[in-house]
């Protein structure tokens, strides 16, 4: 009777490891690449050939002093590692009413007011201050883009016109047309300046 039942229970424990420990993985596996090819490969951004990161995570575009590269869209700010970092992906855990937190918002306002030239009365895009929950996300708001488009079209020479151009050819929708806000995907979008002046 006890043999009977341990064979039953190394029988079913082998055949569930084969079902759930190498078939369904290696089905899950097979879908993705042949359905969601793109996503289950990290969407990956490639340009002249080379990976230039991806369009679901975030990064920084600094000069080399490591200062934001004001000829470039600027992303959300990030709190995951030292930015953008897909290992330590969290926000600040900071509450609103936290000084620090406070403090650091106050510094990024009057930073993004210097950057793109404000006035002190002209309001600042909430995505251009905040860090997101992840700390890795890719887009910005329409609203910051077109704020930082005027600078970017200085610094690269181009009219004001071609640069908000690029960013409304790069504004996607809504998720499923009705959740968030319409955003730009800042990595792409960097890119399409780059192939506008050639580079």
């Amino acid at each position: 009777m006890l043999r009977r039942q341990l064979t039953t229970a190394l029988l079913v424990t082998v055949a569930l490891t084969v079902l759930l420990g190498l078939i369904f993985p290696l089905a899950v596996w097979a879908v993705g690449q042949t359905a969601f090819r793109n996503q289950a490969n990290g969407s990956f951004v490639t340009a002249n050939g080379k990976v230039v990161g991806s369009s679901l995570i975030g990064q920084a575009f600094t000069d080399k002093d490591g200062n934001p590269d004001l000829r470039y869209f600027q992303p959300r700010p990030s709190a995951a590692g030292n930015g953008y970092d897909a290992m330590n992906s969290s926000s600040s855990n900071l509450g609103p009413s936290n000084p620090k937190l406070l403090a650091a918002v106050n510094q990024r306002i009057a930073a993004y007011r210097a950057a793109y030239h404000l006035g002190a009365d002209e309001p600042v895009p909430v995505d251009a201050v905040t860090a997101s929950g992840s700390g890795l996300d890719p887009q910005i708001s329409v609203a910051n883009a077109l704020i930082q488009a005027r600078t970017i079209a200085t610094r690269r020479r181009l009219t004001v016109g071609k640069v908000t151009g690029l960013v409304f050819a790069h504004t996607e929708d809504r998720q499923l047309g009705f959740l968030g806000e319409k955003a730009v995907n800042v990595l792409e979008l960097n890119l399409a300046l780059d192939k506008a002046q050639g580079q």
